[in-house]
């Protein structure tokens, strides 16, 4: 179930009467862009499972991904500020990721989205 009386934090205001359509689409609009990408989600529910992981062990549990693709994918999720990453100076190189508080708030988020879409009846057949 949505949580529509929390304060609203893109409203000039912070009140959820004063947000307009427009408003409120542009914000999800924005939260959309930022979890775009063929990986993050798969990226996310990782930390969400362990919420520390080195960079090999996300190659690891993502044999799918390239290694470029995984860097440019945790890359943005660090400055949309939903991951932090941690680099420790040793040879070889040793480099964490974890998410930050606020993207950790983002697991009921997506929780709540998970249950919308099992209330989805599947398509008769014509």
């Amino acid at each position: 179930m949505a949580r529509t009386h929390k304060k609203v934090g893109y409203s000039p205001t912070g009140k959820l009467k004063d947000v307009t359509p427009d408003m409120a689409a542009s914000g999800v609009e924005e939260a959309f862009r930022m979890l775009e990408g063929r990986w993050k989600m798969v990226i996310l529910f990782q930390l969400f499972a362990r919420p520390v992981l080195r960079f090999s062990e996300l190659e690891r549990a993502i044999p799918a991904v390239s290694q470029k693709m995984l860097i440019q994918q945790l890359r943005e999720l660090e400055r949309d500020g939903i991951v932090e990453r941690k680099i420790y100076p040793q040879v070889p190189p040793k480099v964490e990721y974890a998410l930050t508080e606020w993207g950790r708030a983002l697991c009921p988020a997506l929780d709540e989205l998970l249950e919308w879409a099992a209330l989805r009846k599947p398509s008769l057949p014509a």
